[in-house]
């Protein structure tokens, strides 16, 4: 295992075992848009972790993973800290592992098997021993894991940019997108529903759910939260949020 400091250069694919690990704590954190040859299983195990990709936003808040298919290019960035583990597999692991990005719920089984795994050494054999149990428990706990709704398709449209390079503000309700972007409110929604698969107004929904799992994540209030997703009171954003996901805040970040 490496432990990485914010500067530090990392390259898995140099490696030729059949799994990699790297451990790191930190803080502001831009990784930059990249890929790499093998396939990357992140676990925020504090903190949250933003993954931008060609089409949808990731987002990784405490005790889930992300699975990141080889050859997927993808930017991570982390505020506050973040400490977290991730591991890379061969492309043959990769494959049985499937070829699409997805965020899983991280059992405290295979937080534990994590751990080991992460510290094992660059050139480990994971064909014999305590290494190929692990192994063979992680790949299965990872295939039988919870997926997680945290993440969230990009409109590709030129017209709905301002969306996508503004990930932190609240989308406009659909009247006022509509005189942003000069289109009526059917166009906006046939856009949504071929490049996204919802409508506008679940986009936007599934977009506060998102944001709002970010914030808290790294430590804002309730009512801090409420008020940048356009709520009217706490109570309102906490019942919205168990009616998306149908757990409170609370119950949420607890896994």
């Amino acid at each position: 295992m490496a432990w990485l400091q914010a500067n530090d250069y990392f390259d898995a694919d140099a490696h030729k075992a059949d799994v990699v690990g790297i451990a790191a704590t930190l803080g502001q954190h831009d990784s930059g848009v990249h890929q790499h040859g093998r396939g990357q299983l992140l676990y925020a195990r504090k903190g949250c972790i933003r993954i931008t990709l060609e089409d949808q936003v990731c987002l990784l808040p405490p005790s889930r993973a992300a699975w990141i298919p080889p050859s997927t290019a993808h930017r991570a960035v982390m505020k506050e800290v973040v400490d977290y583990r991730s591991l890379y597999f061969s492309n043959e692991l990769s494959y049985a592992l499937g070829t699409t990005v997805c965020v899983i719920t991280v059992s405290p089984l295979l937080a534990a098997v994590l751990e080991p795994m992460a510290q094992a050494a660059f050139d480990q054999d994971w064909s014999e021993g305590r290494y190929a149990h692990l192994l063979g428990l992680c790949l299965y706990e990872m295939r039988e894991a919870s997926r997680q709704p945290t993440l969230l398709p990009l409109p590709r449209d030129r017209r709905l940019k301002m969306l996508v390079d503004q990930p932190e503000r609240l989308p406009p309700e659909l009247q006022e997108l509509e005189q942003e972007v000069g289109a009526s409110a059917r166009t906006i929604s046939r856009i949504f529903s071929k490049e996204t698969g919802m409508n506008y107004q679940q986009w936007r929904q599934q977009w506060r759910v998102v944001r709002a799992i970010e914030l808290l994540a790294i430590g804002k209030s309730y009512g801090y939260t409420a008020t940048m997703l356009g709520f009217q009171s706490e109570s309102a954003f906490v019942a919205f949020f168990k009616g998306m996901l149908g757990s409170t805040p609370r119950e949420y970040l607890k896994g």
